[in-house]
């Protein structure tokens, strides 16, 4: 393998056209040079461009219906509500200090009844759930969907194309959402403070993956307990990180099988818990469900004042995990968690907290083991192997939640590219992150062992849940302003509502920040702060890349002589030719590789034929052979464009990748001699520079062989694979702490970029061309 190096200060830059917001306009008709030298876009640049992007190329989220559905419903019981589905275990006991009285044991079950009804079920099923950014759920899609209706948002050039951008004329909006809108594309502080709380909520929901499971399966190990108080606590803290470390183990099978398994032990624990609580209603006092009344909630907290506010504490553990059912929307779909929520999961856990209430009004002292004290007569025993697999389980949602978000950020350029395993055909959405799973099983097994015990654990629990729903409630608000469009006053009375709920429970949590919530928030902000040091750096790269991003006709010009010439920006030079077949990777699929930009600047010359080669990988399994292939011509004679489009399970880059290319180019050229064959007349006459200008290129069956037989000889004389290897250097006077944040930018950059011999392509026929750029 060659590898060339070079820096960027011997190619004159040519000034980007930027549109609002960030967004590199890709047909815009003319360019201005930084020299002050206007371009115009030819016509060969018009007819590639309109190739180069189909509707396909955009995501688009799956809906799914009859068995299929209720499949993905049943998959979503088995990864979704194991930690919501758990709550039932120590709610009551996390609510009470001593035992309750009638009044408040009332008062709490009105809580709880109205807090599962109002923020999960309205909330979080009926309307934060459809605030899906193409099928993806969490903060960060609220994020995502927002710089999609707004320019709030600086985008990688290279990527613009794939996103589908559909801001709403002002005429369109109404007045609150278009002052909303103006204020924040125009406040540097707004956008940057949207962007801090979209990434701050999925660095929550991640901290809280690493409590969760620790959490979840230290208390059921725990339950151990229950048949021997003798077991030791080596023991138990031993036999957690064990099964911890299985856990983490069988994620690579996917989420399909993984649910489908899982599924089973969810539904048994909430149907125990459906049972029990009707068993205990009927039997005990079925007076508590007076509680549907709101009054009772009112009254308690008007009863106990301070008391009854720090009490909403524990209320809240009743609905952790809520986060999961938006966060993991992208591994499943609405309807399925919708489906799965109002017709199994919610009434079965009504039930359960009911009948609780129900046989603790009449044992008071029951408030301390809520569960395993209103079990029937002869079920102890099969509910606690059901409360130990389903606590078990309940690590789940988090494991599950942590791959969707980390897979959102990654696409956003605010984490380095790492790899990412699709694990469903079917399912689009359902993904797992090897280097996130390990990491993860690190950090619990190492949460297990400092805390070993579930009640220093359960005082770092709670808090980043209440964050991440208060966050999502004021993103979903502006997503009913922008996006939706609704009447303001109603979009106001539902963040005065939902909001003063938040508030509520969030200010009770705080409390438990010195007692070791601290751990998760801290461990937030250092995942925030990684995010955000990334998404930084990325914007200072595409701003010292910006000034190749330009034309082919920009680059390269025809001289009177018809000889190929290097355009008066860069030179005026004449070109000469290298015998061969060079395929320049391309990353963006538009425009000019910079790779060709820096091998034509400093060598003055070009292979006998060029491909700027492109890979679109599509979020869909395999992508059909009719749509795979895209090939064009540019403004540059001699020299196509190949862009082929792939899923998830696609091989493309092989051994005998030039074969493929080769093939692709052969049965272009065919096909354009045949379309000239049919309509001559429809040839339109030839535009200077353009790729039209080719002598080789005129119709009929001899024009066609002659080009084949080009093609061919270049095929046979030498193949050779160009790629680009980008440096970023730190611009002299740069600030310090600017400086120390790109310095780590810089290093993350380079120990997490893939390596070039890493590719399945002959390492002989590569060649590396190094360049440098100033941030």
């Amino acid at each position: 393998m060659s590898t060339i190096q070079f820096t960027s200060d011997q190619i004159r830059p040519v000034k980007p056209n930027i549109a609002p917001g960030g967004v590199y306009s890709t047909r815009n008709v003319s360019k201005t040079s930084s020299l002050g030298e206007k371009y115009h876009t030819k016509q060969g640049d018009i007819e590639e461009a309109s190739n180069l992007k189909q509707e396909g190329d955009l995501k688009h989220k799956q809906e799914f219906g009859g068995w299929l559905l209720l499949w993905l419903a049943y998959q979503a019981t088995g990864v979704i509500y194991g930690d919501i589905g758990t709550s039932p275990l120590y709610v009551y006991s996390s609510t009470f200090a001593d035992e309750p009285s009638y009044d408040d044991l009332l008062g709490a079950l009105s809580l709880i009844i109205w807090t599962l009804t109002l923020i999960v079920s309205v909330k979080y099923v009926f309307i934060v759930l459809r605030a899906d950014d193409e099928g993806e759920g969490g903060t960060f899609a609220l994020y995502t969907l927002l710089s999609r209706y707004a320019n709030i948002a600086t985008r990688d050039p290279k990527e613009e194309s794939m996103v589908k951008m559909e801001r709403y004329l002002s005429t369109d909006l109404k007045a609150s959402g278009r002052t909303v809108r103006t204020g924040l594309e125009r406040s540097r502080f707004g956008k940057a403070t949207l962007k801090v709380v979209g990434v701050l909520g999925v660095s929550l929901i991640m901290s809280d993956g690493v409590l969760t499971p620790a959490q979840s399966v230290l208390g059921a190990i725990q339950g151990l307990e229950v048949v021997n108080p003798n077991v030791s606590s080596s023991t138990i803290i031993g036999s957690s990180c064990g099964i911890l470390v299985f856990l983490f183990l069988i994620q690579p099978f996917g989420i399909t099988k993984i649910g489908s398994i899982f599924a089973p032990v969810v539904i048994i624990w909430l149907s125990f818990n459906a049972g029990f609580g009707i068993y205990n209603l009927v039997w005990f006092d079925h007076s508590v469900l007076k509680a549907f009344s709101p009054y009772f909630a009112g009254a308690y907290l008007v009863r106990n004042r301070a008391d009854g506010w720090k009490s909403l504490g524990g209320i809240l553990l009743a609905f952790t995990g809520v986060e999961a059912l938006f966060a993991d929307l992208g591994a499943f779909s609405m309807r399925a968690i919708q489906l799965s929520w109002m017709c199994f999961t919610f009434p079965c856990l009504l039930l359960a907290y009911i009948g609780q209430a129900a046989y603790i009004s009449v044992n008071p002292a029951a408030y301390s083991n809520p569960f395993f004290s209103s079990v029937p007569p002869g079920m102890l025993y099969p509910s606690l192997v059901v409360a130990i697999l389903a606590a078990i389980v309940a690590s789940q949602a988090m494991i599950t939640s942590t791959f969707q978000l980390l897979s959102q950020i990654m696409k956003l350029s605010y984490f380095p590219q790492i790899k990412m395993v699709h694990t469903s055909r079917i399912f689009h959405g359902q993904v797992y992150i090897p280097f996130a799973n390990w990491l993860l099983m690190v950090g619990t097994v190492i949460v297990t062992a400092v805390y070993n015990n579930t009640t220093s654990l359960g005082n770092a629990y709670g808090v980043c849940v209440i964050l991440v729903t208060f966050i999502t409630t004021c993103m979903v608000t502006l997503v009913a302003l922008l996006v939706w469009r609704l009447n303001p006053f109603l979009v106001l009375f539902g963040f005065l509502v939902f909001g003063a709920l938040d508030a509520a429970y969030l200010s009770s949590a705080l409390l438990k920040v010195p007692q070791g919530a601290w751990f998760t928030l801290a461990l937030a902000i250092v995942l925030s702060s990684i995010f955000i040091l990334w998404r930084f750096g990325k914007e200072q790269q595409w701003a010292a890349e910006a000034s190749d991003r330009f034309l082919p006709s920009h680059l390269v010009t025809t001289g009177a002589d018809g000889q190929l010439q290097l355009t008066s920006v860069f030179g005026g030079n004449r070109i000469t030719h290298i015998r061969g077949f060079g395929i320049f990777f391309d990353k963006a699929g538009d425009m000019t590789p910079t790779v060709f930009i820096q091998f034509l600047s400093k060598f003055r010359a070009t292979p006998d034929l060029m491909v700027f080669f492109h890979l679109r990988p599509l979020s869909t399994p395999s992508v059909a052979p009719e749509t795979r292939y895209t090939v064009s011509r540019t403004a540059i004679p001699n020299c196509y464009r190949l862009i082929i489009r792939h899923g998830y399970t696609d091989e493309v880059v092989t051994d005998d990748l030039s074969l493929l290319v080769l093939e692709q180019l052969r049965n272009f050229i065919i096909r354009e001699g045949a379309a000239a064959l049919v309509s001559p007349s429809s040839e339109k006459a030839p535009d200077a520079g353009s790729s039209t200008t080719q002598s080789s290129d005129s119709g009929g069956e001899n024009g066609v062989a002659a080009r084949l037989a080009d093609v061919q000889r270049a095929y046979e004389t030498q193949v050779m694979y160009i790629m680009g290897k980008e440096q970023m250097r730190i611009k002299r006077r740069t600030g310090v702490l600017r400086r120390v944040v790109l310095n780590a930018f810089l290093w993350l950059r380079d120990n997490t970029r893939s390596k070039m011999a890493s590719m399945k392509i002959n390492q002989d026929q590569l060649v590396e061309v190094g360049f440098v750029k100033d941030v």
